[in-house]
């Protein structure tokens, strides 16, 4: 007897839908994130201080700028 599993991302309605885009979408998501903590961590200490930012936030910033919470 066959079995039928319907997964909502696994559907092949054009482009920008299924497996295959929701994994480009996340590895676009990871390398912005990616990025997004390059260039926070390449501020000094003063131009975070500016920004209000501690040091020890950076990466929940980036994560946050990235995927929201």
């Amino acid at each position: 007897m066959a079995h039928v599993v319907n997964f909502p991302f696994a559907t092949n309605n054009g482009l920008g839908h299924g497996l295959f885009a929701a994994i480009t979408k996340a590895v676009a998501d990871y390398r912005l994130f990616l990025r997004t903590l390059n260039e926070l961590r390449s501020l000094s200490d003063r131009e975070l201080r500016d920004l209000g930012i501690s040091s020890y936030s950076i990466r929940e910033i980036a994560y946050d700028s990235v995927y929201g919470r």
